[in-house]
This record gives C-alpha cells, sequence and structure tokens, in this order.
C-alpha cells in the first residue's frame, strides 16, 4: 500500500475522531473556545466594518441555513460563516497559538457552527469537530514556522497564516459536521488549498482589509466542504505536492512533521492562549504587570519613571516610534502602545483587568495617561528574548519621587497553559463583551448553554438568543 499523504493523515484523524470520544481536555477547551468567539461576535458589532460586512450577507439572498450574530433571519451557511468569521476577528480579541500567532478559533468555529446547523448536528459533533479543525489549522501553521527565525514562514512572505491555515482546518470541520467520509475529507483540503488566501500589508501601511480574513476563510471552508459533498475532488498531495500549498505558500520551507507527530494523541487546542484583555497580544505581560503593581500599591502620582522591559523583537510594534506609543491618538492605537498597556494596568478598569471601555479614544487622549505614558521607556531584556515567542514576557521597573522602586516580572501569559482562564473567568469576559446588547439573563442563557455543550440537540440553540441585539447603545 503506497504511503499515506499529508492531507489523508489528517482526514484519517478527522474521519477517526468523528466517531470516537474525544479527550476531556481538549472536549472543555472547545466549549470555552465557543463561548469567547461568540461573545467576540457580539462586541464587534460597534464597528463600522461589522455593519458594512452584515449588510453584504444580508444583501445576499438565498436559503436560510444557519444565523449570524446580530442578524434576525436565517441565510445560507457559507454566508453565515463569512459573517461571523468577521465578527469574530475584528477586534483582535480572539486566541493566539504560540509560537505559530494563530488565530485558528476565529475562522474554524464560525465555519463549524454554520456547518452544524446546516445539518442539523448536535453539540457533541460540533464539538468534535471544532476540536479536530483548530487542531488541522495549527498543525499546518506550525509546519510554516521557522525556528531559527523565531518566526511563521507565512508572516516573512507577508502572508496571514490565520485565514489561509484557518480556511484549511475550518473546511475539515466541515466537512466532518456535513457528513463526508476519509477520502472526501481528503478532497476537501485538496480544493479548500485553492481558495485559501490572506496578504497582511495592511498590518504596515492600512485598511482594514484584515477584518474580512477570518470571514473569507470561513466562507471558504464551508463552500468547500458543500462542493466536495457534490462531488467535487482533489489532489491527495495538495500540501507536500510538487505544486502543492507549502510549495506554493511557502516555496517547500516546511516541517512535515510537525503535522503528522502524536497526531491524535497530543492535542495543540487545550494550549491555545485566550486573550484575556482587548490588546496586541505582545502588550498583555505589561498590563498584567501594572496590575500587579496597582494591587501592591503603587502611587501613581508620585511616579518619575516606568521602564518596561519586553523581547526586542516586540518592540518595533509596541514601542517604536516611542513618541507615538506615548501618546496614541485613538483607542485602537492605544492596543498597541507598550507605554498604554502598563499605564491601563496601573489604573485599572473593567472586564478581567481591562475590557473594551479602557480602549477608547477618550483615554487614549486622556490627559493623565497620557502624562504616565511620558514616564515610561521600552527597552529589549535578554530574559524576556530567552523565551519569546513562546511566551510574551515583560519586566516592569517604576520609580517614585519619594525614591522607592518596584518591580514585576510576568513572564507566562495569562490565558495560557501556565496561566489559564477558567469558565467563570471567560463567562465573565463573555459577559462584559456582551453588556449593553443582550440582556443580562440572556447572557447567562449563552454561557451555561454552551459550556453544556455535550448536552446540546440543537446547534440553532446557541446562535437565535444572540440574533437580535440592541444597537442604540454605541
Amino acid at each position: 500500500m503506497a504511503e499515506q499523504t499529508l492531507a489523508q493523515h489528517l482526514a484519517a484523524f478527522a474521519a477517526g475522531t468523528g466517531t470516537t470520544a474525544l479527550p476531556d481536555r481538549p472536549a472543555a477547551s472547545v466549549r470555552q473556545r465557543v463561548l469567547d468567539i461568540l461573545g467576540l461576535c457580539v462586541a464587534a458589532h460597534r464597528l463600522p466594518t461589522s455593519r458594512a460586512a452584515l449588510d453584504y450577507v444580508a444583501d445576499q439572498g438565498g436559503r436560510g441555513q444557519a444565523h449570524v450574530v446580530g442578524l434576525p433571519d436565517a441565510v445560507p451557511a457559507a454566508q453565515a460563516a463569512f459573517g461571523n468569521g468577521v465578527l469574530a476577528h475584528s477586534l483582535d480579541y480572539d486566541d493566539t497559538h504560540l509560537p505559530s500567532v494563530l488565530h485558528p478559533s476565529a475562522a474554524v468555529v464560525p465555519a463549524a457552527l454554520a456547518a452544524a446547523q446546516a445539518a442539523g448536528a448536535d453539540g457533541t459533533a460540533l464539538t468534535n469537530a471544532v476540536a479536530v479543525g483548530i487542531e488541522t489549522t495549527v498543525r499546518l501553521g506550525m509546519a510554516g514556522f521557522d525556528p531559527v527565525l523565531n518566526n511563521s514562514v507565512f508572516f516573512e512572505h507577508g502572508q496571514h497564516a490565520t485565514s489561509i491555515c484557518g480556511a484549511m482546518g475550518g473546511a475539515v470541520a466541515a466537512g466532518m459536521l456535513l457528513g463526508l467520509d476519509e477520502n472526501q475529507l481528503t478532497d476537501v483540503l485538496g480544493v479548500t488549498a485553492s481558495m485559501a488566501a490572506g496578504l497582511i500589508e495592511a498590518n504596515r501601511t492600512g485598511g482594514t482589509v484584515k477584518r474580512l480574513h477570518c470571514g473569507w476563510a470561513a466562507h471558504s471552508a464551508v463552500t468547500a466542504a458543500d462542493l466536495v459533498r457534490r462531488g467535487f475532488t482533489g489532489p491527495p498531495t495538495v500540501l507536500e505536492g510538487r505544486f502543492g500549498f507549502y510549495t506554493a505558500f511557502l516555496r517547500g520551507e516546511a516541517d512535515y512533521e510537525q503535522i503528522t507527530d502524536g497526531l491524535g494523541e497530543r492535542w495543540a487546542v487545550p494550549d491555545i492562549f485566550f486573550k484575556p484583555y482587548p490588546a496586541n497580544h505582545f502588550t498583555h505581560a505589561a498590563i498584567d504587570a501594572g496590575l500587579a503593581l496597582r494591587a501592591q500599591g503603587v502611587p501613581v502620582d508620585r511616579i518619575t519613571h516606568i521602564e518596561l522591559r519586553v523581547p526586542a523583537a516586540v518592540i518595533r510594534t509596541i514601542g517604536e516610534p516611542i513618541a507615538t506609543k506615548r501618546a496614541p491618538d485613538t483607542g485602537y492605537q492605544a492596543q498597541f502602545s507598550g507605554p498604554y498597556a502598563i499605564v491601563a494596568g496601573l489604573l485599572g478598569g473593567g472586564g478581567l483587568g481591562l475590557g473594551l471601555g479602557d480602549f477608547t479614544d477618550e483615554l487614549a487622549r486622556d490627559p493623565q495617561r497620557r502624562a504616565l505614558m511620558a514616564h515610561v521607556d521600552v527597552v529589549p531584556d535578554d530574559e524576556c528574548n530567552k523565551i519569546f515567542p513562546y511566551q510574551f514576557p515583560a519586566i516592569v521597573t517604576v520609580r517614585t519621587d519619594d525614591g522607592r522602586t518596584w518591580r514585576e516580572e510576568v513572564l507566562a501569559n495569562r490565558g495560557g497553559p501556565q496561566r489559564p482562564l477558567s469558565d467563570a473567568e471567560l463567562a465573565m469576559k463573555f459577559r462584559d463583551n456582551v453588556a449593553g446588547r443582550i440582556a443580562p439573563e440572556t447572557a447567562d442563557q449563552v454561557v451555561s448553554t454552551v459550556l453544556g455543550l455535550a448536552d446540546v440537540t440543537d446547534v440553532n440553540d446557541l446562535l437565535r438568543p444572540l440574533t437580535h441585539l440592541r444597537t442604540d447603545v454605541d
């Protein structure tokens, strides 16, 4: 018998997982990730790009198969996946796998939710499909991670690994829910590879197109699975072939063992980092340090200097140019500012320490925050360099005018496997994200339903309470 191709390995894993009980840790993690994504979809309605995307979805027509958060009427499954995928990633508040820096749930969960509704699947089938889809996404992304560069080769080539790999993982999840067999799941990977896309130039020079990426990935995923169900096929060598995925995207710079090693035995899903704060992940350890120093009683009105030490690689994102990072003009700019992160932590906020309400245009320009940010220097640190990119650490030193020095090290990110978020903490994040959009009792209902996903007989029950949102709160 010929050796299995990479796509066949993944398809066999998916087909086998669809008929067996999922281990407890990945199953519990999936429930948390579904809850997290639904809350983010609600929160993202405040953005003009979200309104544009949902107006587009509503205008497409077609047979109602699945729900989009914030739209009262069901729409075709691929359109539902698109709408929820745009919402899920638009706030940059979704989960992160390290060191690949993929955001797998934002593409996989919307694709799986749409396919599950179209197929009439239950909560157990959804859980298994999301777990396999996320695992597939991460393994495809890690095959493109260069441990020498400490970076994704996808990123080095200007490609958004989240949407490219997320389309592939989302398609496997959708295929499982639509009842595809092992051969068809191989075909799904072969078809989706021709539909996966995403460029990250917008990160460099601007534009809102990145908010579309996970939506398009989820749309491609559901579309590919539906086309394979109707008879389309793809090449079994789609990943490693001469004209396949890794040649096309990475010129063959890939470690295929990352895809197959321990597949089905070791799960990456439970170790993917949740974001406790709505800011660039590089700033989170600084926020944690600020919150810890606040708890210790640092007198913010007496601060004369703050030194934020971080991995050298992140300074260009959160510390340069320093004049701009010390004086962000908007809440969005504040999300990428190391000085704002440490100051916001020192002052405290909502949610799990800081919430969406702590990153507004008004607070970015607040005189007290500006005065404190003026004291912040962002510098490289050797100890942090040794840990990055497996963690995004920070070491903060604060001096006050009475000669005292305060120091806080945060070497492991909150929300990761060393400092996991509990169900209660993720429920708190969800409630913070949906506050004012849905009634508190509705939020409680969604939390209870999602965390009891194994008992859900109709996946529509997850989305129906979120189809009517208040729109007069922004």
